[in-house]
């Protein structure tokens, strides 16, 4: 398959192809991934039949106009220059504002009756402690049974995807056998933890810790 080599061939490529990647996009950005839809091949096809599909009410519904006003500028690309504006909200409309209509509309349809939502984080973790609003306690039990803790607060950060979890919290304390807090580190500075070391993981409330003294000075 050879590239566009005219504008007129550019601007045929763009109707045949734009709509249908946006409704994709949108679809996927309200419904999530899914399995059958992964291959390229797969998601190429889609998309395209997608364009065609909306391609086809474009043309019922405002097809004879179209023809018209090419006919009467004498090509394609004049009809553009005459008018620019209205190609370009002609474009905005029929390229992003109908396939995007279309996408929130069948993921709204297809979602009315679900008791689960999709969401758009792309993992537990980042969605965990991108939504922290108030310090927290933390507490870690890694693959060696041993228990880890500390305070996480403004000093502290945890990465995101598409990088390697890890964790660090900006005090350390000393824990039990059992996975109760004990008393702050002496002289901590910092606690730093790789999520793949992690067996489980536990945020709690400052009222609800094992022990009440914090560093919150």
């Amino acid at each position: 398959m050879q590239p566009p080599t005219t504008v007129e061939q550019l601007l045929l490529l763009i109707i045949l192809v734009l709509p249908g990647v946006t409704y994709q996009y949108l679809r996927e950005s309200r419904r999530g991934p899914v399995a059958a839809e992964q291959v390229f091949a797969d998601r190429v096809l889609r998309a395209m039949t997608a364009s065609v599909a909306l391609d086809a009410v474009y043309a019922v519904i405002i097809g004879p106009f179209v023809v018209d006003a090419v006919r009467r500028a004498g090509s394609g690309f004049q009809a553009v220059g005459d008018h620019p504006r209205a190609v370009g909200l002609w474009a905005l409309v029929l390229f992003l504002g109908v396939p995007g209509a279309a996408a929130f509309s069948v993921s709204w349809w297809e979602r009315r009756g679900a008791r689960v939502s999709y969401r758009p984080t792309p993992t537990a973790w980042d969605h965990v402690f991108s939504n922290l609003t108030r310090p927290r306690f933390v507490r870690a039990r890694l693959k060696d049974g041993a228990w880890v803790g500390g305070w996480f607060d403004a000093r502290s950060y945890a990465s995101g995807y598409p990088h390697g979890g890890d964790l660090f919290l900006q005090w350390s304390y000393q824990m039990n056998p059992d996975g109760a807090f004990g008393p702050p580190v002496a002289g901590t500075a910092g606690l730093y933890i790789r999520v793949e070391n992690i067996d489980i993981l536990e945020l709690v409330d400052a009222a609800q810790a094992d022990n009440p003294r914090t560093l919150h000075d």
